[in-house]
């Protein structure tokens, strides 16, 4: 997940926000530090106590209503959305770590994933 957040009028710069997997980001904090005279950048900000959850499907595009859906479910959790990336099929949104699970379980029940019917799942390669 990579989200580019709007520039701030006043300094015309912007913050550059993505995920990756906690054990890549030690190597990654390095890297780009190596970088920060090249590039010109102020900082780099490293959280490693969030989680990821995401909605899919190819259905999303002619259904209306499954952000609506996503968000009022962590809402009424009480949870916080940190984040929000989103494209034609895909919403995914960063929240606390110790919110993960309990954000996954409200929203699972939401859509209506938690019936005693047996769900179909389609693996692919995420591409």
């Amino acid at each position: 997940m990579i989200v580019q957040n709007v520039s701030a009028a006043a300094t015309g710069r912007t913050d550059i926000s993505f995920t990756l997997p906690k054990t890549d980001a030690p190597l990654a904090l390095r890297a780009l530090a190596g970088e920060q005279t090249g590039v010109g950048f102020e900082s780099l900000v490293h959280d490693d106590q969030i989680g990821k959850l995401s909605v899919v499907g190819a259905g999303m595009r002619t259904h209306s209503g499954v952000s609506a859906t996503l968000f009022e479910a962590l809402s009424a959790a009480g949870v916080n959305i940190e984040m929000i990336s989103t494209s034609e099929i895909r919403i995914s949104v960063v929240v606390r770590g110790d919110d993960l699970a309990g954000a996954a379980r409200v929203v699972h029940t939401a859509f209506g994933l938690d019936g005693d019917t047996e769900a179909v799942v389609y693996a692919g390669t995420g591409r």
